[in-house]
Order: C-alpha cells, then structure tokens, then sequence
C-alpha cells in the first residue's frame, strides 16, 4: 500500500510541471482570445452603455452559431493526442488534413447561418437603444467563421503534438492588431471613417484572419525544418471525417448549450435598461475572463490524457486528470477572492458610470460563488476529452443548465422580483449540478482510462 502511494506521489511530481509547460501558453492563448472581447467593450464603453451591450449581444449572437467553427473541430484534440502518444505522427497528419476539409465545408455553412439568424435578432426583445447598434455589429462579424475554422484545425493539430508556443504568440500579436484597429475604426483615425461599434466588429475579423495565417505559417515553418510530409494530397476520408464528427457533435453540443444558456440569461438582461445590461455583460465579461484559465488547462487536459491513453498507460491517464482539476480548482479559489475583496474596482476598469458599478457589485458577488464550480466542470470536461468521451459534458450541460439553472434564475429574476441577480443565482445553481455529474464521471472512468 505504501509503495503504491509513492509510485502515485511519484507520478504526481513528475505530471504537474509537463501540464504546467503544455497548460501556461495555452491559458495565455485563452486569455488572449478574451482579450479581445475585453478590450472591444472598454473601448466601446466609451461612447455609451448601450454600445456595451450592443457588444455584448452582438456577440452573443455570434457564439451560438460562429464558435461551432471551434467546437465541431474538437475531435482532433482526441485523435491526434491519441495517436501522438502512440508514436504515429502520419495519423497525426492524416487527422489534421481531414481537418482542413472540414474546415472547408463547416465555415461557409456557418456563415449562411448566422446571416439568416441575425436579421431575425431583433425578436429577442432588446432595448431598442441596444438592437439599432448589435444587429448590424453581429451581421459584420459573422464573416470572422470562415478564418476562425481553419485557425481551430490549425490550433488543435499544434496543441496536440506539444507545440504551443506559437499559439500564444499569435493571441498576444492579434491582440495588438485587434486594438490598434479598433482605436482606427471606432473613433476615425489616420483618415479613416469612424465607424462606431461596427468598426470593433471589423477589427475582430482583421485579427482572426491573421491568427489562421500566422498559425498556418508556423505549421509551413515546421514541415520544412522537419518534413512529415503534413501537407500531403489527400481527398476526404469519409472514416475518419465521420470519427470527428461522431467526438465533435457532441462537444459542439456541449459548447452550444454552455454559451446559449449565458446567452439567452443576456437576453433576459437585455429586457431591462441599457445599465442593467451593461452591469451584467461587464460581470460576465470578468466572469468569462477568470474562465479562460481553466479552459486552457482543460485542453492541456485533454491532450495529457489523450497522450497517455496512446501510449496505454493507464496511471499516467489518471493522473494527469486528476493534476488539471485540480491545479483549476486552486486557480478558482483564489479568482474567487479577488473577485468578492475589489468588485467595485475591477467594474472602474471598464465603465466610470456610477449606475453600472452599483449594478455589477452584486453580480461580481454572484460570479464569486460559482467560480470553483465553473473550473471543476471545465477541466473535467478536457480530461473526459481526451478520453474519447464528449457526451457526458453534453447531457450534465443540459441537465444543469437547461433543466435546472435558467428556468430557476429566469423565475427568480422575474417572478421572484431579484432581477438580473436572479438570474445569476439560477446560473450558479446549474453549474453546481454539472460540475456534480462531470466530477463523479471522471472519478468512474479514471478507474479505467484505456
């Protein structure tokens, strides 16, 4: 007993410094990606709080549809991981070029999605000082799938065999264009128009497009120094587009109904004034931006298990769970605490407006709470990945949200005359349920990883 309490105390030391050199530069890459978001809305602010929310739906509308770009591709995080840990890189290549062809036929159709769903957005019910600045911001960014589909193949491939680096170089230059442009296109400098809120939707597309450029040139980069013979001809594979899809659909599934469920709780928000909106998209913004740390140690997750399987080490598998949970649990904890000692100050960092600080402290009380919740759900849903498992995270996301969470936070909101923090407190509730599910998931397959 002794000696395997050591063996497993061996293998702990040994696991958390490789998911902490594979999970750092891809939380950086996370918090790059929020980046944008975040400074989209301070720069927005600045010319009202209905351009906040404006932001705020316009991109919600966006990540219903356009983020399934991301999501449909994640497959490639199990297959890949998998095969590297086995020592095949041509299955590595063979995943990534079906990838590509995925790519290919899932942006465009995307694209004819959202351009029939933002026109019909206006029936959510927002404030008519809101809906006349995010319709036609969402209709410019739904062009940003197209690139967005090819950066995801391109990124999964990358995470999965060990090279990320360069993803989290990409974010942090794309953060810089992304800014830089917005500070062009909002307010009309160096001669150009000034756009407004649309002009930040612009900018976005301008950094998307360079993240799947830089990345595909990494990747050209690579192949010659290495050659692998990854760009190699091949027509689409039918069996293995159809194992992507069979892993992808439901973690798209699962991605789907976690952002719809914040996205319908913004719709509801959006029924009362442009400074209640503007608390609760400012909240979710710091809510989401903490999320970015679990998220990237969930796909290291995904890939230190996947890698583990692939090499049929059971142990390892375990482990390397296990590590991530809990390295995104402690980060949680300790999110939490900023969150509850200096609400008022992290609101001042995006609005000076009195009204909405007074609105968001509250709220930041209510994204305290869930915060240890929200990051055991995250990781467990990377470790179940790399597993070959994405539809546990699906149905603990429909239980949790769907059944649970937003029908009692829209009651309390409503009904129960708290407000938008109703809402919150009904959110709170349905991510304790999926991290309840997912946890107890994890703990039965660990047990038998392979």
């Amino acid at each position: 007993m002794l000696q395997a309490r050591d063996t497993r105390s061996s293998i702990l030391r040994r696991e958390l410094p490789q998911l902490m050199k594979l999970a750092i530069p891809v939380v950086m890459a996370e918090l790059g990606w929020m980046a944008m978001g975040v400074v989209d809305t301070i720069m927005v602010g600045k010319i009202s709080a209905a351009a906040i929310g404006a932001v705020a739906l316009g991109n919600m509308l966006f990540n219903c549809i356009g983020v399934m770009s991301i999501a449909l591709l994640l497959g490639l995080d199990t297959l890949i991981a998998q095969s590297f840990g086995a020592g095949d890189i041509d299955d590595c290549n063979h995943s990534l070029r079906q990838g590509v062809w995925m790519a290919t036929g899932i942006g465009p159709l995307l694209l004819m999605a959202m351009v029939l769903i933002v026109p019909a957005s206006g029936m959510l019910g927002m404030h008519p000082d809101v809906e006349v600045l995010a319709v036609p911001y969402a209709a410019v960014l739904a062009w940003s799938v197209l690139p967005l589909a090819f950066y995801a193949a391109f990124r999964r491939y990358l995470q999965a065999t060990n090279i990320v680096r360069p993803v989290m170089v990409a974010f942090l230059t794309a953060n810089v264009i992304n800014a830089a442009a917005n500070w062009v296109l909002i307010h009309g400098e160096l001669g150009f128009p000034a756009l407004g809120v649309t002009g930040a939707a612009w900018a976005t597309i301008l950094a998307r497009a360079y993240l799947a450029l830089f990345l595909f040139v990494v990747l050209v980069l690579r192949e010659r120094h290495k050659p692998t013979q990854l760009f190699h001809w091949e027509p689409p594979d039918p069996v293995r587009i159809a194992a992507l899809l069979r892993l992808g659909i439901p973690a798209a599934g699962h991605i789907f109904l976690e952002i719809a469920v914040f996205a319908a709780a913004t719709a509801l928000a959006a029924r009362f004034p442009p400074v209640a909106l503007a608390a609760h998209e400012v909240a979710l913004n710091n809510a989401s931006l903490t999320y970015m740390v679990p998220l990237g140690i969930s796909s290291a997750a995904a890939v230190r298990v996947g890698q583990a399987v692939g090499r049929g080490d059971a142990a390892g598998a375990s482990i390397a769970g296990w590590t991530a949970i809990l390295t995104g649990v402690s980060f949680m904890a300790f999110a939490s605490a900023v969150l509850i000692l200096i609400p008022a100050r992290i609101l001042r960092i995006y609005t000076p407006d009195a009204a909405v600080i007074s609105f968001g402290v509250p709220l930041l009380y209510a994204a305290a709470a869930f915060q240890l919740f929200d990051g055991a759900q995250v990781v467990s849903t990377g470790a179940l990945r790399g597993l070959g498992d994405t539809k546990t995270p699906f149905w603990a996301n429909v239980i949790g949200y769907w059944i649970l969470g937003l029908p009692v936070g829209a009651w309390l909101c409503f009904r129960g005359g708290y407000g938008v923090l109703g809402l919150w407190a009904g959110l709170t509730l349905g991510l304790i349920a999926a991290a309840a599910v997912l946890l107890a998931r994890w703990r039965v397959r660990a047990r038998r990883p392979i």
